[in-house]
């Protein structure tokens, strides 16, 4: 029989074994080879480069959404360094009044220097981030973050070589100055995952477990070296811890959100913008929420004898958010953010009278770390919702301006939390106390359904 001529320069034979098809390809190899004309492609779109003899088996890693967030290039060095920077957040306060209290032996001083800090960060906090936003987080962040230490360093030097009290407050003022790390790695997120809501849902549910996580840690770490070392040691470590993370975070430059310049500085305030004002009135809310209950719960600690115990429990609270924020994100929310973020606050509400009932009904500490752990995973969902409609509401070029203001309004609703509860234990009882978060989460509930509708995007 004759021999057809070849018209391909490539041979390929077909043959079966005992439970498969081999195809056999004899033809030259190019720089496409076959493995490369053997990937489907669609109409218009185009090739990806593809490294010799690589398979297709990252497919499997894309069953879980943090896995697949991270394989954006640069999010594990821009996360790495965030955490860093994120964990003395939770350690500047506690060692602050370990430090003060145990060289000057007054709480109330401790007390007065950090509330200060405090007011002093809701006012400066927000012109930091608007700056940010104008010139871009590393050519802000990093100065910020020198003068913060600078102040941190201060307040050590003062209380140390016993310098009259007022230094302590100018000292511990100027930390005001710390970046919101935080809102600037939600910024990130936000950028690069623009037109993707399940991704940056994902991404923000990780950012809330990773505050629960730090603010967690952080006080426990402080409280170890200031006891196992000297009183200043929870200082210096955590300037340290700051100023390496926020260098490292502010050098992975390509995540980095664009600086707006000039354009930034025309758009409206976010306090102007439509849906904002209730939202950061529901932080305010919510952040009365996390503050009584700090204090409310060493309070019934101290009440029980066992005050070393609340630590613990408290952390159980944190760790509950935590695990509930990475399954939130996990998951695949169903509706806008908007129908989704009174659903939440309505769950917070009813878990936070779960410690109120164990407090008034057992009067057990172990019966109330159950019922603080189960609470603890109804707000990383709120919270993460209410970030989602911050970043929705907040206009173009001022992100880093709005997630602080959010993070104001917390720290302003920790404040009034605090000094509520203390006022209702100190009047009452500690188990009187749970009824302030309660209270708090019904007020952030009702808020919401007064004032959240849909919005047109």
């Amino acid at each position: 029989m004759p021999q057809q001529p070849q018209h391909s320069p490539r041979t390929t034979i077909l043959t079966v074994t005992a439970d498969s098809l081999v195809a056999a390809d004899f033809g030259p190899r190019g720089p496409q080879g076959p493995r490369e004309r053997r990937e489907p492609r669609g109409p218009g779109e185009p090739r990806e480069p593809r490294e010799p003899g690589r398979s297709r088996a990252p497919r499997r890693s894309s069953r879980n959404p943090y896995r697949r967030l991270f394989t954006i290039p640069g999010t594990r060095a821009f996360t790495i360094g965030n955490l860093i920077a994120r964990l003395p957040m939770g350690m500047f306060s506690v060692s602050a009044v370990i430090m003060i209290a145990g060289a000057r032996g007054s709480y109330a001083l401790a007390g007065a220097v950090t509330a200060t800090g405090l007011a002093a960060t809701a006012v400066v906090a927000p012109w930091t981030a608007r700056l940010v936003d104008r010139h871009g987080q590393a050519r802000i962040a990093v100065p910020a973050t020198a003068v913060a230490a600078l102040g941190s360093l201060a307040l050590l030097l003062c209380v140390r070589y016993e310098a009259p009290d007022w230094t302590l407050f100018a000292a511990y003022a100027a930390t005001a100055t710390t970046p919101n790390t935080g809102g600037m790695s939600r910024a990130r997120w936000a950028h690069l995952l623009k037109g993707d809501p399940a991704r940056l849902h994902t991404a923000n549910s990780f950012e809330q477990a990773a505050d629960e996580l730090c603010f967690m840690l952080g006080p426990v770490l402080a409280a170890f070296l200031c006891g196992a070392f000297f009183p200043e040691a929870g200082t210096l470590v955590g300037v340290v811890l700051l100023l390496a993370g926020v260098l490292l975070f502010a050098a992975q430059r390509s995540t980095e959100p664009p600086a707006q310049g000039r354009t930034g500085a025309r758009t409206p305030s976010p306090v102007r913008a439509p849906g904002i004002p209730p939202l950061l009135i529901g932080f305010l809310a919510t952040g009365a929420v996390f503050g009584s209950m700090e204090v409310v719960t060493i309070a019934f600690a101290d009440a029980q004898g066992h005050r070393t115990a609340a630590g613990v429990v408290l952390a159980l609270q944190a760790a509950g958010s935590c695990a509930a924020g990475l399954l939130y994100g996990a998951l695949k929310p169903a509706g806008p953010a908007e129908r989704r973020y009174p659903w939440s606050l309505a769950a917070m509400a009813l878990l936070m009278s779960l410690p109120l009932l164990a407090a008034s009904l057992t009067g057990s500490l172990v019966v109330l770390a159950g019922a603080l752990l189960i609470a603890g995973m109804a707000t990383a969902p709120a919270m993460v919702t209410a970030m989602t409609l911050v970043q929705h509401r907040t206009p173009e070029g001022r992100l880093n301006e709005g997630m602080t203001l959010a993070v104001t309004g917390l720290l302003g609703g920790i404040a009034c939390g605090s000094a509520l509860g203390g006022w209702v234990v100190e009047h009452g009882s500690a188990a009187a106390g749970y009824v302030v978060p309660v209270t708090a989460a019904a007020t952030a509930l009702l808020i919401a359904l007064a004032t959240v509708r849909p919005a047109a995007r």
